[in-house]
Formats: structure tokens, sequence, C-alpha cells
């Protein structure tokens, strides 16, 4: 089915995506040297940040423990995957060992392991073998499983914030760091870590997913005695909005629970989302920061389209003919929306210029990392040879 996604462009898409290859290819030659120390999250004058040595407010999990902090050595293995070049696995390698400060700081650490570990570690152990890596993953892993709440069936997120008790929330934004447990019970053979995976996704599909394939960002149970005890709107508009990234973490997410389950409700869930994500898309194929939000100010996440992206495709891999030309096609306006809007030229080290971390910020419409990667990723799904991270 690989090679089916390419051959579903049509002849036009073809040379676009070999033109956006090309592209990417020419970009990250010069930005990977420029940043082969550096583990980016944001550009500043064009330039990428780093966040292995800068700490913005100085809370513990906003420094080396930033969740983001995973994505740029991804990239330099997808690089790497696609070139066969050694200087992007040198660089993956120098991101990896910075990561080892989080396990030695310990309390910055939170449920976003998994988007840390599995595009580095993971991916290192997948491609090299390196033992070492396989450790690192598997301390990452049993993190994961150590924040499972028995009672009301979920991994917690985050940790201590100022909104207070935080003990019973949830996130969606977590089906894709549950991959790291069905990978460590894939790697030991013991299967409490899938077990922990597939409670959370259960309960994800019954508290997070909406009837109408919506979701909610942040549910709040219960941490004594579990059962729902409301849900927020976290970084979308507000209470009972749908928060775009939001979508699109719950539809790549159940896609990979059904990657490695192959647990049908997994897959029927991922197809409800996207139905819902690919009714809303605008027609020039720009996605808001929330669907539900107001039309004025138009707030844009390029970031939210190329995840959303992502999973499309992986969806297109498991259906119907019909079916799989739906979602290829919806992935391909998405991507050639983010394409027309990126800057691949060297005034800036990122690639996508458009994100927005929720709605109420201050700042929108700026680079985040995780758009670069999932841009990328979604690009070398499209020609079918890509490294699954995940």
């Amino acid at each position: 089915m690989k090679e089916g996604n390419e051959k579903l462009l049509q002849a036009n898409d073809q040379q676009w995506l070999q033109d956006v290859i090309g592209k990417f290819k020419a970009k990250m030659e010069w930005v990977s040297v420029k940043s082969k120390l550096k583990i980016p999250y944001t550009t500043v004058n064009g330039t990428y940040d780093d966040r292995a040595t800068e700490n913005p407010t100085g809370d513990l999990a906003d420094g080396i423990n930033w969740w983001t902090n995973g994505f740029w050595g991804g990239m330099m293995w997808l690089m790497y995957h696609q070139t066969g070049r050694e200087e992007y696995k040198k660089i993956a390698e120098i991101s990896e060992e910075k990561l080892d400060r989080c396990f030695e700081e310990y309390y910055g650490l939170h449920h976003d392991v998994g988007f840390m570990w599995l595009p580095t570690s993971v991916a290192n152990y997948r491609l090299t073998k390196n033992p070492e890596s396989r450790k690192r993953a598997l301390h990452a892993a049993n993190l994961l499983a150590g924040r499972f709440n028995l009672a009301g069936g979920f991994i917690r997120a985050w940790n201590d914030l100022q909104e207070g008790d935080t003990r019973g929330w949830a996130i969606i934004d977590c089906m894709l760091n549950i991959p790291l447990l069905y990978w460590a019970s894939e790697e030991t053979k013991d299967p409490r870590f899938k077990q922990i995976a597939m409670k959370h996704a259960d309960t994800a599909i019954d508290a997070f997913v909406r009837s109408d394939g919506s979701v909610n960002h942040i549910v709040e149970f219960d941490p004594e005695h579990g059962g729902v005890v409301r849900t927020y709107g976290g970084q979308g508009y507000e209470e009972g909005s749908s928060w775009t990234r939001g979508q699109a973490w719950g539809l790549y997410g159940f896609m990979m629970s059904y990657i490695h389950t192959q647990k049908d409700e997994y897959l029927q869930t991922a197809k409800r989302i996207a139905h819902y994500f690919m009714a809303n898309i605008p027609e020039d194929g720009v996605i808001p920061v929330d669907f539900r939000q107001p039309v004025e100010p138009r707030l844009e996440d390029d970031t939210a389209a190329v995840v959303a992206a992502c999973g499309l495709i992986e969806i297109a891999k498991v259906v119907g003919t019909y079916e799989q030309r739906l979602f290829i096609d919806a992935a391909v306006k998405l991507l050639i929306a983010v394409d027309k809007r990126s800057d691949w030229t060297q005034a800036s080290d990122a690639i996508v210029q458009y994100g927005s971390g929720s709605y109420h910020v201050k700042k929108h419409h700026h680079p985040i990392i995780y758009g670069d990667y999932y841009f990328m990723e979604a690009i070398f799904k499209l020609k079918g040879n890509d490294l699954y991270l995940w």
C-alpha cells in the first residue's frame, strides 16, 4: 500500500511532491549544520532558539525537559533514512544525548516523554540497534507507565500547574505518547505497557471523543475513584469548542493505536474524527486554531494541518479504494496549503511559519518545531518510503 499513496496523486501533485522533497533536502542541508548543537523550539529573528541551554520561564519543564525536544532529533532521523547521510545521524545522536539530563533532573518530566524519546531513542534503536538508545527508551516508557491512574483508567497529564489540583487531568495529546508503551511491550514482550496504553485509549474514546467526531482537549477525572468530573477548553477557544491540533492528535493518535493493536474500534474512532476534521477544512485549506472560534480574528495553525495530514495518510493505507482517495485528497490539500505559506529560503531556519500554540496566547503565527517535523513526516509518507517513528 505504501507505493499506492503516491500512485493516487494526480500527475501535477506527483510533481509537486517531488518538488517539496527537493526543497526539504535543500533546506535541511544548511539548517542542520547551523543548528547541529541545538534543540530548537521556535525562531528568534529567523534563527532557531535552543531549549537545551535556554529556559524561558525558569520552570523545570520549560528547558531541557520541554515537551517538543524530541522533534529536532526526529527530523534528523527522517533525513538520515531518506538520504543515508551520516551527518544527519550524528546530529540526531547529539540531540538524544542532551536529553539524558532530563532523566538526571527527573522533576521536570511529564506525560510527553513519548514525544521526546520516540523520535530520538526509539528511532535510533530501530535503525542502529544502539543498546544505550534502547535503555533510554525503556526508562522513558516506565516513567510514562508510572503516570497511569488505575481508578480512572487514564495517564495523568502534566504535573502541578498554576491552575491548581491537576491530579485528575488527562489530555487528548497523550494519544501520541502511548505508542512509546506499545513499543515497550513489543520490545520486551511484557504486556503491561500495552495494557496501560489500551486502557488509556479506551478511556479516551468514552471521555474525549464526542458523537460528532470533535474532541475535548482536557478531561478532569476523579483521581481517587474515577469518573469524569468536567471538561476544559484547554488550548482551544472555550469549553466545548474544537481545538484543531487536538482534533489532529486524536485523529492520528487513535490510528497509531490501531496500527499497534489492530483493534477495530480504534480505527473507527480515528475515521470518525477524520471525517469531522475533513468536513471543516476551509476552502483554502488553511486550518484555524479552533474550528469553533470567532470569525475574527482569523487565527491559524498550520501545525494542526500537518499532524492531521499524517493521520489521514495512515488511514488511507488500510481502507478501501474509494475511501483511500478521499483521505489522500484531503491530506494533499492541507499539505499544499502549508507548502505555499512556508519559508524555503535562508531568511528563517524554520519552514512552517504559521504555528499557534493555543488560542488564547498572545503570540500567533510563528514557527514551532513540530510543524516542520510533521510536515516532513507527511511528505515522506506520501512518497511511500517514510520511517515510521511511532
